[in-house]
């Protein structure tokens, strides 16, 4: 009898409190279809790294968090539409704008990471390529996908939330231009981040200096308001991208060759074995396997310095790379001195001739001289 009543009676609270029953069901069947969901795409994810294309790797890595979100987002949302027609509280009003804009949230957030790693797998197999990917220009199309994604995604959640969108970009348009007058310094480095992304004069990895600043270092990164350039002291400076539409950038990473331009001297006994020693410098400079004769080569006398007869070496070496570049130059060097010595010449320094005439003894001289007569006598 008491097990009937006890029936009976949770049949009856049953009844009267069925959404709490639905709730339940509803939060159990997210919770079970997000662990199977977890599982599928585990396991799916497993057999796409066994294939050759990256792109669907991408995708499936792009989607496991945002989709877990947009299920848990729809439903809650579904849970909260059953408290709110049992309770008719006011605040379940805005569980249909809240939900879409949470699904367009899942949905910008799968973009973003998709772009993120697509941009990865672009610049991975670039570099399997003769002619590698410009990690700047991948990186800078990457962020104007991220940027537009982000705008496009904000135009529709006020969409959805009961904004004009024309009232929206109608206020952008005065906004703008008050903005613009207010942080005129930050968007002349926004510009000048987009200038460097065009024109490209330098990239991630260059080597760069400005004659107009003391600039001079290697680019480690370029933002949208800043570089990073690391000196070779490895002191960080971070430059303002506005600075660059005004300065002068020389890039020497992008030299096709690294000039010898060297003056050397020899004295002015050895004339007459100048003609024999240029002839021989030049034609080591043709023969040695690290010169480029395609380039200007040009050694010759010219010039009659005051304890020198200089002659000067003008060429240019096939690497760009500074460290093999100072190899070549000394090894150059060293040779030339080698030939200056096999024609028995000598390399000249500053030196001071005074000539004396015959007739004119020199005070020491003359007195140790006299010195010598007084003690024979």
């Amino acid at each position: 009898m008491v097990d009937n009543q006890l029936y009976q009676s949770l049949l009856e609270w049953a009844g009267d409190n069925a959404w709490i029953v639905q709730v339940f069901i509803v939060v159990f069947l997210v919770l079970l279809f997000n662990l199977v969901l977890r599982l599928v795409l585990k396991r799916l994810q497993r057999k796409l790294k066994d294939t050759e294309n990256p792109w669907d790797d991408a995708v499936i890595g792009a989607m496991q968090q945002p989709l877990t979100l947009l299920v848990w987002i729809v439903g809650i949302a579904f849970a909260a539409d059953i408290v709110g027609a049992e309770t008719d509280a006011s605040i379940f009003n805005a569980v249909g704008p809240v939900r879409d804009v949470g699904v367009i949230a899942s949905i910008t957030w799968f973009l973003l990471r998709l772009t993120t790693r697509l941009q990865a797998n672009i610049l991975e197999r670039g570099q399997e390529k003769e002619t590698p990917l410009d990690p700047t220009t991948v990186d800078a199309i990457g962020k104007l996908v991220k940027a537009s994604i982000l705008i496009t995604a904000g135009l529709v959640m006020l969409q959805t939330l009961g904004f004009s969108i024309s009232g929206v970009l109608a206020f952008g348009g005065i906004g703008g231009i008050a903005i613009g007058f207010a942080a005129k310094d930050l968007l002349a480095n926004f510009f000048g981040g987009l200038m460097i992304y065009l024109d490209r004069p330098f990239a991630v990895g260059d080597w760069i200096k400005s004659p107009d600043r003391e600039i001079e270092g290697t680019v480690e990164h370029i933002g949208w308001r800043l570089t990073r350039i690391r000196t070779f002291d490895k002191r960080p400076i971070y430059v303002p991208n506005g600075i660059f539409s005004n300065i002068a950038v020389v890039n020497p990473s992008r030299m096709s060759h690294r000039r010898i331009y060297e003056t050397i001297g020899i004295r002015y006994d050895d004339i007459g074995k100048m003609q024999g020693i240029i002839e021989e410098v030049k034609a080591m400079l043709e023969q040695h396997p690290d010169i480029d004769t395609s380039q200007t080569l040009m050694v010759n006398f010219n010039t009659f310095s005051a304890s020198s007869l200089d002659f000067f070496v003008y060429t240019f070496t096939r690497t760009t790379v500074w460290t093999r570049y100072h190899e070549i130059k000394q090894d150059i060097l060293l040779r030339i001195s080698e030939i200056i010595s096999r024609h028995g010449a000598e390399i000249a320094f500053p030196t001071s001739t005074v000539h004396v005439p015959e007739a004119v003894t020199p005070p020491l001289a003359a007195a140790a001289a006299g010195g010598e007569g007084t003690g024979q006598a």
